[in-house]
C-alpha cells in the first residue's frame, strides 16, 4: 500500500531575472512519511510531461533517498542570457568557481567574457545553450567562444545524431541534457558517441532513485542540475549528487541564488563554492509569504491530480523536463 501524500501548500517565488520565459516560479508542497517533497513541473506541461515530476515529489515524500558518500556538494553559479555587467556581477558575488552561462541570446561572447574577468583565469566556465543551434551554428558558435576557455558545452544542438556529428567537428567536451530527459527511455541510451557528460535532473526524471539508475545506465561523467527549484527540491537533488560513485564535476544546484526568496528559513545556498548535505523543512512564516494565490494554488492542485504517480505506458520516467 503506498504511504499517504498530503498537499500542503502552493507557493508563488519571483525570479531575480527572467528565466525559461517565466518570471515567476510556481509549485506546490507535499509532505508524507519521510518529509517534504516538491512538485514544480513548469507552467507549458500539460499532464504527460508533469508526470515523472509527480513521481519525484512522492518518491521524496514516502521513500528513503540513498546512502551519501560525500556531504558537501560543488555548485555551479547559473547565469542568465542577460547583459554582460550583470553577469559579471551574478558570477563575481556567487562564491562560486563554476559558471553555467546560458548563451543563444544577446551578446554570447561579451556575456562570456564577463563572467571570464570575474572568475579569472583559473574559473571554470559551461555553456547551456538548451539546444538552441543547429549543426553548422553551434560548431561556428563554439570555436567562436573556445578562446574564453570552456569546460563543456551543454546540449548544443537537439539531437543525438547531431550531437555525435558536432563531437566530431570542435574539441570542446559536450554534455547531454534534453537528450537525455526528452529520450523515450533514458535507462537505455547508448551516448557514448554524443556526449562526454551526462546531466540529471531529479524531476523531470521521476526521482532520485530512478536518476541514479539512468546515470549508472548512461555510465558517463554526470552533473546534477536542478529544475529552478526550492530549496525543498534542491535537497533531492543534493541527495542525488551526494550518492552519485563518483562526482567529477560542479552541480547545477545553486539556483535558489535565481529566487527572491524561499520556502526554509536557511535556503540552500553555496558557501564557497559548495553546499553542504542537508534537507530543511519549510518555514511556516516563509510559506506564508510566498503563498500562492488561492486561484493559483487551485490551478496548480489541478495539474497534481491530473497526472498520477504512475508513468505508465509510453510515459517514461524521462519524459518532459525543464530548461
Amino acid at each position: 500500500m503506498t504511504a499517504p501524500v498530503s498537499v500542503v501548500a502552493g507557493f508563488a517565488i519571483p525570479l531575480r531575472l527572467r528565466f525559461r520565459g517565466t518570471s515567476v516560479r510556481r509549485g506546490l508542497l507535499v509532505r508524507g512519511p519521510e518529509g517534504w517533497g516538491e512538485f514544480s513541473p513548469f507552467p507549458e506541461y500539460g499532464p504527460a510531461l508533469a508526470r515523472p515530476w509527480r513521481a519525484a515529489a512522492e518518491e521524496a515524500a514516502t521513500r528513503p533517498w540513498p546512502a551519501p558518500v560525500r556531504t558537501s556538494i560543488p555548485v555551479n553559479v547559473t547565469v542568465p542570457a542577460t547583459d554582460p555587467e550583470r553577469a559579471y556581477a551574478i558570477a563575481a558575488s556567487s562564491g562560486c568557481t563554476t559558471a553555467k552561462v546560458k548563451v543563444g541570446a544577446g551578446d554570447d561572447l561579451a556575456r562570456v567574457e564577463a563572467v571570464r574577468e570575474a572568475l579569472g583565469p583559473a574559473g571554470r566556465i559551461r555553456l547551456d545553450v538548451n539546444a538552441g543551434w543547429d549543426l553548422d551554428e553551434a560548431a561556428r558558435q563554439i570555436r567562436r567562444l573556445a578562446g574564453v576557455g570552456l569546460e563543456y558545452v551543454e546540449q548544443p544542438v537537439a539531437g543525438a545524431d547531431d550531437m555525435a556529428r558536432l563531437r566530431r567537428l570542435v574539441d570542446v567536451p559536450l554534455a547531454a541534457d534534453e537528450s537525455i530527459r526528452l529520450a523515450p527511455d533514458p535507462l537505455h541510451l547508448d551516448l557514448s558517441e554524443a556526449a562526454d557528460v551526462a546531466v540529471l535532473k531529479v524531476q523531470p526524471l521521476g526521482g532520485v532513485w530512478q536518476a541514479l539508475r539512468i546515470a549508472e545506465a548512461i555510465g558517463l561523467p554526470a552533473v546534477v542540475s536542478s529544475a529552478v527549484e526550492t530549496s525543498v527540491g534542491i535537497a533531492a537533488g543534493l541527495a542525488l549528487a551526494a550518492a552519485l560513485p563518483e562526482l567529477p564535476y560542479a552541480c547545477g544546484l545553486a539556483t535558489v541564488l535565481l529566487l527572491e526568496g524561499d520556502v526554509v528559513a536557511e535556503p540552500l545556498v553555496p558557501v564557497g563554492g559548495c553546499i553542504e548535505l542537508r534537507r530543511p523543512s519549510p518555514d511556516p512564516a516563509a510559506l506564508a509569504r510566498w503563498a500562492a494565490a488561492a486561484a493559483e494554488a487551485a490551478g496548480e492542485r489541478q495539474r497534481w491530480e491530473a497526472c498520477p504517480p504512475d508513468p505508465g505506458p509510453g510515459c517514461p520516467p524521462g519524459a518532459g523536463a525543464g530548461r
